[in-house]
């Protein structure tokens, strides 16, 4: 076995049969368990990490200078850990392990001593379009020992449980009309309904489990958005139930090249999206989706997002490519919420 920091539990994916299985860096167990690494908080009991989604083009589309001012956001608020929603290198993945542009658009890209922490990454459609197993590959760590990409897993810091979600194989045109790209779909074929039904029901058993007093969940594609994407229908109908019966407060994405906080309109859950680590400014968003009811924010523009938990508050901002805040949302919860 490998060893992984922080790392508590195993890989699912026994369940798979007639398919290619990726031991990409445990070993394989029974269903039911998503693997768990095991955060740290600060000193005075918080958690403060950013969000960015939709980056890796060597730099380029104000990659670099959205990455300085990670860099010193990251700096300011002491944060524990960087969490990628996806989409990681463009236009099509990695090609393999040994692929250079895993160090051009990551390693000497985010050089800041703030980011020199774990990467929690989820992949997105355009890393399914090359050699999806290289980025869930150990091999990377080697490499750059930040790198942490599964398919679906939890991060634990105590207060706050982030449960990530793979939910490139949920999209249907990917595998309908997928406009001459061919997708790695290695270990999610034949049985693409098996692997879906058994990640919703691993993460509705994790969510059950945990004790946290915030749960947020992250995956590539948004759930609610009013960006060139708009919203995810397949994701409406399988994942959103289980947030909102699981007690979810915030849905985290990628995929649409913008910074948006959204509000459900029966449910609790805070649909946020920071997709915007490089190439932005789409320039259309979906008006017949717009609701000033539901729509808190939206920035056609690079930039990030920061995130802070207490037991009792958590903090959203929003920065543009020059750090400058956009947007800033704070909720709160009653202490006895907490089990800690």
């Amino acid at each position: 076995m490998m060893r992984v920091r922080g790392i508590m539990g195993h890989h699912h994916g026994g369940w798979w049969t007639g398919m290619v299985v990726w031991f990409v860096c445990v070993a394989v167990v029974a269903r039911g368990e998503l693997e768990r690494f095991v955060e740290a908080p600060k000193n005075d009991g918080s958690v403060s990490f950013l969000v960015l989604g939709d980056w890796g083009r060597r730099g380029s589309f104000n990659q670099s200078l959205v990455a300085l001012q990670m860099g010193r956001i990251g700096e300011k608020l002491g944060i524990g850990f960087v969490v990628s929603t996806g989409d990681n290198f463009y236009d099509n993945g990695l090609t393999n392990e040994n692929d250079p542009n895993f160090q051009d658009s990551f390693s000497r890209i985010y050089t800041c001593p703030s980011l020199r922490k774990p990467w929690y990454t989820v992949l997105g459609n355009h890393d399914y379009r090359g050699d999806a197993e290289a980025q869930l590959s150990y091999l990377l760590r080697n490499i750059d020992d930040r790198w942490i990409c599964l398919r679906s897993f939890v991060v634990d810091v105590e207060l706050v449980e982030l449960f990530f979600v793979d939910t490139t194989p949920f999209v249907d045109e990917y595998f309908t009309d997928p406009d001459g790209h061919t997708y790695d779909w290695r270990a999610i074929v034949p049985s693409r309904k098996a692997y879906i039904d058994t990640l919703l029901h691993d993460l509705g058993d994790a969510l059950d489990k945990s004790k946290a007093g915030w749960k947020v969940v992250v995956g590539h594609h948004a759930i609610r958005s009013i960006g060139h994407h708009g919203d995810t229908e397949e994701l409406i109908h399988h994942l959103l139930p289980v947030l909102k019966e699981k007690g979810v407060d915030m849905y985290m994405n990628g995929h649409d090249h913008c910074l948006e906080h959204i509000s459900d309109g029966d449910s609790p859950v805070q649909f946020l999206t920071s997709g915007a680590g490089s190439k932005a400014w789409r320039g259309d968003i979906k008006e017949e989706t717009k609701s000033e009811e539901t729509v808190r924010f939206y920035h056609d523009g690079q930039g990030f997002m920061s995130a802070r938990f207490t037991r009792s508050d958590a903090e959203i901002v929003f920065y543009d490519v020059f750090g400058e805040v956009l947007h800033r949302w704070v909720t709160s919860k009653p202490l006895l919420h907490s089990t800690f």
